[in-house]
C-alpha cells in the first residue's frame, strides 16, 4: 500500500465533515428559497453520509470538537430554517382558505 492510499484513507473522515457541512449548508439555502422537495431529496444523501460518520466515530475524537460545534450549528439553522418555512406555509394556507371560505359564503348568498 503505498503513502497516498494511506493518507486517503485516513483523510477520507475529514472529507466526509467537510461533505456534511456542504450539504447541510446548500439544504440551508434550499430551505430559505422554499424548495423543502429539494431540502428532502436531500436529507437522503445527508443521512447517509451522517451514518458514515458515525461508523468512524470521528467527531467523537477531541480535535474534532470544534467541528462538531459547526456541524450542530449548521444543522440548528437548517431547523430554524425549515421552521420558519413551516409557518409562513401554515399561514399562507389559512389565508387562501379563509379566502375559499369567504367566496363560498358571497356564491350562497347570491
Amino acid at each position: 500500500m503505498s503513502t497516498d492510499n494511506t493518507e486517503n484513507i485516513a483523510d477520507e473522515p475529514s472529507h466526509l465533515l467537510d461533505d456534511l457541512q456542504g450539504l447541510l449548508e446548500k439544504q440551508t439555502k434550499l430551505a430559505q428559497q422554499g424548495k423543502i422537495g429539494d431540502v428532502e431529496l436531500l436529507s437522503k444523501q445527508t443521512g447517509s453520509v451522517v451514518e458514515r460518520i458515525a461508523e468512524t466515530g470521528i467527531l467523537e475524537l477531541p480535535e474534532f470538537e470544534n467541528r462538531r460545534g459547526q456541524l450542530q450549528k449548521l444543522y440548528e439553522e437548517l431547523c430554524l430554517t425549515i421552521t420558519a418555512q413551516e409557518a409562513d406555509i401554515t399561514e399562507k394556507l389559512r389565508h387562501v382558505r379563509k379566502g375559499k371560505k369567504t367566496i363560498r359564503t358571497y356564491r350562497s348568498n347570491t
